[in-house]
Order: structure tokens, then C-alpha cells, then sequence
């Protein structure tokens, strides 16, 4: 443990933050999963909804610096072209 007051203080800052990244980075993967499920169940409208919503929470990890661009967009071409195969 540190000795400084201010890093006494930036241990428990960054304690605080890790636990809403770790939220939010799991409420991303869940997401990511629900849209995979409706493409295996092969249920298109579930599946679009379930994808525009994680896009919002892809878009959202982005902007807080939780994930690198080039990985959203990975992600978003993923599940677009797993809709894309539900006919």
C-alpha cells in the first residue's frame, strides 16, 4: 500500500474505475453474445434489435477509451455479416 495520501487516493480512484470497465467491458460481451444467439436461433428481428443495441454499446466503448476502434469495428462487420447469412 502506498505511503503518499495522493496515491493512497489514486489507489482507491482506480479501484472505483476498474470496476465500472469491468462492468461495461461485460455488458459489451453480453451484448455480443445475445446477437449470436438470435443468428444461431435464426431469428432475424431479435437479432437486429439485440445489434443495434450493441452497436450503441460499441460505440460507447469507443468514445471511453474501453476498446480500440479497429476492434469495434471488427465486431460490428462480424455480427452484421452473421445477420446477413439469416434467410
Amino acid at each position: 500500500m502506498a505511503n503518499i495520501k495522493s496515491q493512497k487516493k489514486r489507489a482507491l480512484t482506480n479501484a472505483k474505475k476498474n470496476l465500472v470497465n469491468s462492468a461495461a467491458k461485460s455488458e459489451l460481451k453480453t451484448a455480443i453474445k445475445k446477437v449470436l444467439k438470435a443468428v444461431e436461433a435464426k431469428d432475424a428481428e431479435a437479432a437486429k434489435v439485440a445489434y443495434n443495441e450493441c452497436n450503441s454499446l460499441l460505440d460507447a466503448a469507443v468514445t471511453s477509451h474501453l476498446k480500440h476502434k479497429n476492434y469495434v469495428a471488427r465486431q460490428k462487420s462480424r455480427l452484421a455479416k452473421a445477420i446477413a447469412t439469416i434467410k
